[in-house]
């Protein structure tokens, strides 16, 4: 089990883990029947043949992709007067997510900006409607005029919040927007932060894994899907057209992973509008869900009730089932993509996806050779992270590596994470070339971490975060 992904300065302050930045590897090839078909035409000279997982939208990002800060902003919580914090009626809202009225003495608060990484300085509110819009620790409002507030806000873990203290019922207010300092003339045409352009540009491929909230994804239907019209990114994900446009301006192919339990036109659909907006020299990672050999996620949990549904064999075996019924639906979803694409389904990159660590049986006789999945798909992905797992149980245990120098923990990653993690690589490297596809990483990097109550373990939280931090991580 890996942990939770985030991109950007190390925050011990928010979970007593290693937060780890994810790379997706495109670590070994081969001239494959199928691979031909996933041909790297498309790469650009200008990128390197590493990807990334994006962080997910959260208002304590640490990270800032976008100039307007409430896309980031936390689903509105409802206050009371004299009630507790968050203990407020139940608010009522548009399709769109925004408040259509209050009720005497109540107000809705969303946080803004609580990673405390944002720049300090005059922040531009901007909004529609009528009402009266106050903002809540670390800011002061400089100058009010309708739709439009001048604000400074000086950035804290504890962040800010956006406060509707008043909204007209017949106008209520909406389509908020908090566009950090210098870019109120230009938000609308260029959405994302010269900072986070620039910080992936030299990326070739994007997995928005995390942006669209794959794990544990409630979406169905397309009409569920988010928009750009919503109040916010953090409840449904990030809008397509937003990731759609990400891509066109770095040139970087998207790597989508399709919702569990969306339905046949909701991939339909989907594919036609990345068809229509992405530019046409770029390629197109498919990946039914993720990692849903992962028991922690729901996403599992469904592909084994839908094979107990479908009577897939065995019925004892529903670890076995899950991974047949991920096969099936994969092939499913993109012969879908196919259809849509024709002549242009050489863009098409895709990808079976399962667990590093799982040996060949799983991916060769549960996956790949399942009803011939493997004369659909183009490559096989893993994660093979190099793994320090550290447990009160584990050997060594989180007392003994608490009390390591830094140098310690680099010397077992290089001699013992790292090996192990090749050999997985090697094994799948085996399977891919039976098959006759390229062998990628859907995420990769280091996984130093305590576990199982080590995470609580502060000193060696900060050990582990300052090997993460030392120059030697990068060799490694």
């Amino acid at each position: 089990m890996k942990t939770k992904i985030y991109i950007g300065p190390v925050n011990t302050l928010r979970c007593y883990s290693v937060f780890i930045l994810i790379f997706i590897s495109l670590i070994f090839q081969n001239s494959g029947q199928n691979s031909a078909q996933a041909s790297d035409s498309a790469i650009k000279p200008k990128h390197s043949r590493i990807g990334i997982n994006l962080a997910g939208p959260a208002d304590w990002n640490t990270e800032h992709p976008f100039v307007d800060v409430f896309k980031l902003s936390r689903r509105w919580i409802s206050q009371k007067k004299g009630s507790p914090w968050g203990q407020g009626p139940q608010l009522n809202r548009d399709i769109n997510g925004w408040v259509t009225s209050l009720e005497s003495n109540c107000w809705a608060e969303a946080l803004i900006l609580t990673g405390g990484f944002a720049p300090v300085g005059e922040y531009v509110c901007l909004y529609d409607g009528d009402g009266v819009i106050e903002f809540g620790q670390n800011s002061k409002i400089i100058s009010r005029s309708p739709g439009r507030i001048v604000v400074y806000i000086t950035p804290t873990n504890s962040g800010s919040s956006v406060i509707i203290k008043q909204t007209n019922p017949t106008n209520y207010i909406r389509n908020i927007r908090v566009i950090m300092p210098g870019f109120e003339s230009t938000y609308k045409t260029q959405p994302f932060t010269p900072q986070f352009l620039n910080r992936w540009r030299s990326c070739n491929t994007i997995r928005f894994m995390d942006w669209m909230l794959t794990n544990g994804s409630k979406q169905r239907s397309w009409d569920e899907r988010p928009t750009p019209q919503y109040c916010n990114y953090t409840e449904r994900g990030v809008p397509l057209e937003v990731m759609i446009e990400l891509c066109n301006q770095l040139e970087a192919n998207p790597w989508f992973c399709m919702p569990h339990s969306a339905t046949d036109e909701y991939v339909k659909q989907f594919a036609q509008l990345v068809k229509r907006l992405l530019k046409p020299s770029l390629k197109i990672y498919i990946e039914y869900s993720n990692e849903v050999w992962n028991s922690i996620f729901e996403q599992h949990h469904y592909a084994a009730q839908k094979a107990k549904e479908l009577s897939i064999p065995p019925a004892d075996k529903p670890w076995e089932t899950a991974a047949k019924f991920y096969a099936q639906r994969s092939v499913e979803l993109f012969k879908i993509w196919e259809n849509v694409f024709l002549n242009d389904k050489d863009r098409l990159v895709r990808v079976i996806a399962w667990q590093a660590a799982s040996g060949e049986y799983w991916t060769d006789k549960m996956i790949l050779s399942y009803n011939d999945t493997y004369k659909n798909c183009d490559a096989l992905a893993i994660a093979p992270y190099f793994s320090m797992n550290v447990s009160p149980d584990s050997k060594p245990n989180a007392e003994t590596v608490a009390n390591w120098s830094v140098e310690q923990v680099l010397d077992f990653a290089r001699t013992n994470a790292i090996p192990e993690a090749e050999n997985w690589m090697r094994t799948h490297k085996k399977v891919a070339n039976k098959y006759g596809l390229r062998l990628i990483a859907y995420e990769a990097g280091q996984h130093l971490v305590g576990i199982a109550g080590a995470e609580n373990n502060e000193q060696l939280t900060k050990l582990l975060i300052a090997a993460n931090k030392h120059q030697q991580m990068g060799t490694l």
